[in-house]
């Protein structure tokens, strides 16, 4: 297990080039265990392309990505999440027939390898169900367990989907633009949610709604046309002139 405050996840001179665009020009970055690691920058600014390749959906053409002291460059997405690292975009898709319950029992099967019997309904596997709602509970669902999922507000959704990235029990859970599409309200019980989870696993935020990150976040690093042109401390990064010549000017200081 990693210490609170050791470097989990070290990106080293990471490179990716699709064509013209360079997504990624040797960036560097370090997150801490233990803490929320906030990811901002502009649109096109390369976020997705470096949350892609960290998670191992797309390969760096130079570079190096270790994670909790292994190097991980080459390793393929599932082998990624078996040692501790869950990407609530890419690995948390919801199945929309299937009741808020039972997405996460088979999360919770993914990562017990718990073979489900094909001749009894999921629901009636007992272990699976208590664990699953154990997370609905800690999630705020519960009383939406037998809500299908896409019945599910568009606020809800997003949390059962973070619900299923956490039922892999990562170290580290990569979040792509969680608030994405919500409104206020339902922004905000993503903050708590958020809040709440911090206590369990390191997150790197990636997230639009700057001011969320600043609110939420130890560390910030601010991607711009894919090199990293600050990381530091909220406070330090949102007085940083060249964050606010390069990304939103004046509304970093709101």
């Amino acid at each position: 297990m990693t210490a609170p405050d050791q470097t989990i996840l070290s990106i080293a001179n990471l490179s990716k080039r699709f064509g013209a665009v360079q997504a990624s020009d040797k960036v560097n970055l370090d997150l801490f265990a233990g803490q929320v690691h906030g990811l901002i920058g502009p649109n096109g600014a390369g976020k997705t392309s470096l949350v892609s390749q960290i998670a191992g959906a797309i390969a760096p053409d130079s570079g190096s990505i270790r994670f909790a002291g292994t190097d991980i460059t080459s390793l393929a997405q599932h082998q990624r999440v078996k040692r501790g690292l869950a990407r609530s975009f890419q690995i948390t898709r919801l199945f929309k027939g299937f009741t808020a319950l039972e997405n996460l029992s088979i999360a919770v099967q993914a990562r017990t390898g718990t073979s489900f019997s094909f001749w009894r309904p999921l629901v009636r596997e007992t272990r699976l169900q208590e664990q699953a709602r154990q997370m609905l509970s800690e999630l705020g669902l519960s009383a939406r367990a037998q809500t299908l999922a896409g019945e599910l507000s568009h606020g809800e959704q997003r949390t059962l989907e973070v619900g299923l990235a956490l039922a892999t029990q990562p170290k580290l859970l990569l979040l792509d633009e969680p608030m994405a599409g919500s409104g206020p309200e339902e922004s905000e019980r993503m903050v708590e949610l958020i809040n709440k989870v911090r206590q369990k696993v390191t997150i790197l935020l990636i997230e639009h709604d700057v001011n969320a990150v600043f609110r939420l976040a130890d560390r910030v690093s601010v991607l711009v046309y894919g090199r990293i042109i600050a990381s530091d401390k909220p406070e330090v990064v949102r007085a940083d002139p060249s964050v606010i010549a390069a990304y939103l000017g004046d509304e970093l200081r709101t």
